[in-house]
């Protein structure tokens, strides 16, 4: 029990610092308690059935949110799909086959648009669908701070490069993780998603 609450600790400390980035001063916890008080609520209401059919959803969510973070930052871009004139991350390798729980992600922003259309953020749905599922699956809470805006770009090299592929050896995930500010500790647990 004393290991799994240090992994435990150990994810929470990754994902805070991944999380609060370069635009850490413009962040909130209170940044939708006028706007969208209910959005929490309609969180939980699309994710905690998704995650109780299958568990494992919980941790796919968590990954997908280290993944968008390690490409330009938590701004939701591994969401966006390919179109005309944009690759998106989806399909790089470290992604491919493996990067799942975009359907829940999708649910849970429907969840959110019916309770306030237009007003929270995808890149803030995937950081506190993040907590929340840490939270359902017994996990410790966290303050996630809010206000984070959507790309509107994607990149497919950034994924390429800035991910850690499933053959990467020792020194590459060293490398990539200590590129995002992260220690051989987050890496860890980040990797065990």
């Amino acid at each position: 029990m004393a290991a799994r609450a240090i992994v435990a600790l150990s994810l929470i400390l990754a994902l805070v610092a991944i999380a609060s980035g370069g635009a850490s001063a413009q962040l909130s916890s209170g940044f939708y308690s006028r706007s969208c008080p209910g959005m929490l609520k309609a969180v939980r209401s699309a994710l905690h059935p998704a995650i109780a059919r299958e568990r494992r959803v919980g941790a796919s969510i968590v990954r997908l949110f280290f993944h968008d973070c390690f490409v330009q930052g938590c701004d939701a871009s591994l969401l966006l799909d390919d179109a005309p004139g944009l690759r998106g991350e989806k399909n790089a390798t470290p992604n491919k086959n493996s990067a799942r729980g975009f359907e829940v992600i999708d649910a849970v922003k429907a969840a959110v648009e019916e309770c306030c259309p237009g007003v929270v953020s995808c890149a803030d749905i995937l950081a506190i669908a993040a907590e929340e599922s840490v939270v359902f699956l017994g996990g410790p809470s966290w303050e996630v701070k809010m206000g984070r805006r959507d790309s509107t770009t994607a990149s497919f090299n950034g994924a390429e490069n800035n991910i850690p592929p499933p053959t990467s050896g020792l020194a590459n995930l060293t490398s990539l993780f200590a590129a995002q500010g992260l220690s051989q500790k987050d890496m860890v647990a980040l990797s065990g998603l």
